[in-house]
């Protein structure tokens, strides 16, 4: 049973094309059906992850009536199977309508089995994981999470949690750096969690929200009449910070005379306050964080190397969403079921439509963006599964072309250099994961001028 083949239900009027693709696909249990009722027996009885499906069906062969119906109807029964849609009637607006409907991806015909091939395999993946995050959290009655709090199932954040863990109890300064959203501050405070000074306090500092003027004394503190206004003594967050965790988010905003003085601290281990002559010891652990190039800006001399070195003892890179396959998803529900509680909201869960957006979406403003994306819409759906457009990606992206060659070539490129760095550039392996032909793999190389190494 653990050799068991995963089920590939193509549907197809075509019978040649179905022994063809039967042929073809010997890493799957192909089963085919030519027509809607057959395609939806087969669905019932085999429940297949994957579905590539025709449009042209019988007894519409020349339109795509019937083919939309069978792709309606599949999703109602099993709205986590990845439809795959094949068609030459209309391509750019069946795609459209496809994927707006709740289709995992498009291929226009005629097929080309490599190719195609690529596509189903990269379904089969996408639905084993989104399958194991779910099984995890039945498993422990909650989302998965590491780190106290983030919400992860991803290899590549897993990592990055272990890497926290191994890092918390050493007393080094650690840098996170990220895209905004990615999380920074929840792994800073994990770093804190983990370690010896987590009965202390974490205290955290947004360097680019404060304007420069006054971002000195929410540091460093000031005395009672250093400045107009200072009515009283007041501690800066480095000594608020005694004995605990220091955090200062965006790092990189942090003025050059300023850096000058924090580069002392981080030496001596002491602070002045504005205005004052004492200095005051310090006993406190720097955790920072930036979305910017400290190394460009280390060339242009707008952030010391000096500074730079005493703050990044550990680097600890955050992989943005888009690069945590199934996270999304994932973290899509934990936040549908935390909204939906804290507003006393019907919402259960996702429509079709709306988990294909999600797993298309690339993300730019990252696990933020996902989170105000699902509590809008937890307030704004009508239904008891949230829609597409209820999470406001109807009409994303209509100033572009749909170009799919495009988007394809790129979910390729990504695909092909994920697998040959999971198989440490062995060909074989990478081709097994990809679930194509060696031969396959070094011409797809070949196409998009990729190396093995």
């Amino acid at each position: 049973m653990a050799d068991k083949k995963p089920v590939l239900l193509i549907v197809e009027d075509d019978e040649g094309l179905q022994r063809q693709l039967r042929w073809a696909y010997e890493d799957y249990e192909v089963v085919c059906a030519g027509d809607r009722e057959t395609a939806i027996d087969m669905l019932r009885q085999h429940e297949p992850a994957v579905v590539t499906l025709d449009l042209g069906l019988p007894p519409d062969p020349d339109g795509t009536t019937e083919g939309f119906a069978t792709l309606d109807a599949m999703l109602s029964l099993k709205p986590d199977t990845k439809v795959i849609i094949a068609s030459g009637h209309g391509a750019r607006e069946s795609a459209l309508r496809a994927i707006s409907t709740g289709a995992y991806d498009f291929y226009k015909k005629p097929v080309d089995i490599d190719e195609l091939g690529l596509i189903v395999a990269r379904a089969f993946q996408l639905h084993a994981i989104e399958r194991e995050n779910e099984r995890l959290a039945s498993a422990t009655g909650k989302d998965e999470t590491v780190l106290g709090g983030m919400v992860t199932a991803a290899p590549e954040m897993l990592k990055v949690a272990r890497t926290i863990e191994r890092v918390a109890t050493a007393d080094v300064s650690v840098m996170l750096l990220g895209a905004s959203g990615t999380g920074k501050e929840l792994l800073a405070r994990g770093v804190h969690d983990e370690s010896p000074r987590k009965d202390k306090p974490f205290v955290a500092i947004n360097c680019a929200a404060i304007p420069e003027n006054l971002l000195e004394a929410e540091l460093f503190g000031y005395e009672k009449g250093a400045f107009t206004g200072a009515v009283k003594t007041t501690e800066g967050k480095i000594e608020l910070a005694e004995g605990g965790t220091l955090f200062l988010d965006e790092v990189g905003d942090i003025p050059l005379p300023l850096q000058v003085k924090l580069l002392r601290f981080l030496q001596e281990r002491v602070v002045e306050r504005i205005g004052g002559r004492a200095t005051i010891p310090v006993d406190v652990r720097i955790v920072c964080a930036t979305h910017q190039n400290l190394d460009a800006m280390i060339a242009e001399k707008t952030f010391r190397d000096d500074l730079y070195y005493r703050l990044a003892e550990i680097v600890v890179t955050i992989p943005s969403l888009a690069e945590r396959p199934g996270d999304a998803a994932l973290l899509a529900k934990h936040f549908l079921r935390k909204y939906a509680a804290d507003m006393n909201s019907p919402v259960k869960g996702f429509a079709p439509d709306a988990l294909a957006a999600i797993d298309a979406w690339s993300w730019p403003g990252n696990v933020r963006e996902l989170e105000n994306r699902v509590k809008r819409a937890t307030i704004m759906a009508d239904a008891k599964l949230v829609s597409a457009a209820d999470l406001d990606f109807e009409g994303e992206g209509e100033d572009e072309p749909l170009n799919l060659k495009a988007v394809r070539e790129t979910a390729d490129r990504k695909a092909i250099r994920h697998a040959l760095s999971r198989a440490e550039n062995n060909i074989s392996q990478a081709a097994k994961l990809l679930g194509v032909s060696r031969p396959t793999l070094y011409d797809l190389l070949k196409q998009y001028d990729l190396s093995p190494s």
